[in-house]
């Protein structure tokens, strides 16, 4: 059990091992999810646009453009509500 002190500003700091866990750094954010009587989820927001960059490329495959791709979510939509 990590155990942890709240200072008078509201401020706690996260022990070393739930920070280890959750791969937190400096500059992380973290969402703290109430689930009700006196229970919290603690939840490591660390996904940056960088480390999502460019994984949807592919070599050899052809630019789409935004329009043929909307034409394309469109055409998926009519095909599920079917």
């Amino acid at each position: 059990m990590a155990l942890s002190t709240l200072t008078s500003k509201g401020q706690v700091t996260i022990p070393k091992a739930v920070r280890d866990s959750l791969h937190l750094h400096a500059g992380d954010k973290i969402d703290f999810i109430v689930i009700g009587d006196g229970e919290v989820i603690v939840r490591a927001i660390t996904k940056k646009v960088d480390d999502v960059f460019g994984r949807l490329h592919k070599t050899g495959r052809k630019p789409v453009s935004v329009k043929r791709m909307n034409t394309l979510v469109k055409e998926r939509i009519r095909e599920n509500s079917e």
